[in-house]
């Protein structure tokens, strides 16, 4: 806005809607208006209804003709006739009247004995009715009772077979623990064998060659000493997480191959522990040790032996 143009007043939104609103609200309050005034000028209209009974009675009877009185001839005045002799008469019997307090006493004991065999009709009633329940109560427990048998003989023959498979399963177990332990047991005499074997021909050799160092020589075998300390290194670099479960401390047996600068040139697994995940392990830590040092004498074995086992580390 400018200064040489006029200020006008902005217009309000929504006026034709709010001018359409009142309008339809004054014109509904008019119609009702009208229209309670002229329902309370307007004249009742009176209803007439005839009421009928639903049960059908007979109409009163119509009064009957009144007849004619009848005019009779004058009788004729009968003939003397002679008198008759006279007949005695029977002695007249009188009925027994029953008193009314004799009758109000019979019936009184009348009333008393239909109560009485109504008493006893319902007793029998409610007797015979309550060894019905009875009967159905009994049979009910009895059917409860055997279903509770059946059931307790279903949950024996489940408890029962479950534990002779289970039983099954832990002889199964121990058979293959047996098993492990005598192959393990059968592996370390064979290794305990082989480590006597190649003392004895390392003192062989010793023995022929004159300077005893045949052992320490390239080209030969670790001495023990040798073996102890790459053994060590070996186990220091096994990376493996023993399991309680783990039975025994089933041992590994590995043969190193290494060429003359300490590189390794093979391993090969001469006898396994039945863990492979330790196995692995143990062959990695072999990789992972490589180049070896040399022995005493200066010099690297050509092979050596490693046993490790997995609870040693």
């Amino acid at each position: 806005m400018s200064d040489s143009t006029p200020y006008n007043m902005p217009k309000e939104p929504g006026r034709w809607r709010a001018i359409l609103l009142a309008t339809v609200v004054h014109a509904a309050l008019f119609g009702l208006l009208w229209f309670g005034i002229r329902w309370q000028n307007e004249t009742p209209v009176a209803v007439e209804a005839e009421v009928w009974s639903p049960q059908a009675r007979e109409a009163a009877p119509r009064p009957r003709p009144v007849p004619e009185p009848e005019v009779k001839p004058k009788p004729t005045p009968p003939e003397p006739k002679p008198a008759p002799k006279e007949v005695p008469k029977p002695p007249v019997i009188e009925q027994p009247v029953d008193k009314p307090d004799i009758a109000l006493e019979q019936e009184k004991k009348r009333i008393e004995e239909k109560k009485r065999l109504d008493d006893e009709k319902r007793k029998e009633k409610e007797r015979q009715e309550k060894a019905r329940l009875e009967e159905e109560r009994q049979q009910k427990i009895a059917e409860q009772k055997a279903e509770e048998k059946r059931i307790e003989k279903e949950k024996q023959e489940k408890l029962a077979a479950a534990k002779k498979k289970a039983d099954a399963e832990e002889l199964k177990k121990k058979q293959a623990a047996e098993k492990l332990k005598e192959q393990i047991a059968a592996e370390e005499k064979a290794a305990e064998k082989r480590h006597q074997e190649n003392l004895e021909r390392m003192t062989a050799q010793a023995g022929t060659g004159g300077s005893g160092n045949a052992p320490k020589t390239q080209g030969g075998r670790a001495d023990s000493d040798y073996a102890g300390r790459v053994g060590s290194k070996i186990k220091s670099n096994t990376i493996f997480n023993v399991s309680d479960a783990l039975s025994g401390n089933p041992p590994v047996e590995y043969e190193v191959q290494l060429l003359p600068d300490g590189s390794l040139r093979s391993v090969r697994k001469v006898r396994p522990s039945g863990v492979p995940g330790f196995d692995e392990a143990v062959a990695r830590a072999i990789e992972r040790s490589s180049p070896f040092p040399p022995d005493r004498s200066g010099t690297v074995p050509s092979s050596f032996n490693v046993i490790h086992r997995p609870k040693d580390q």
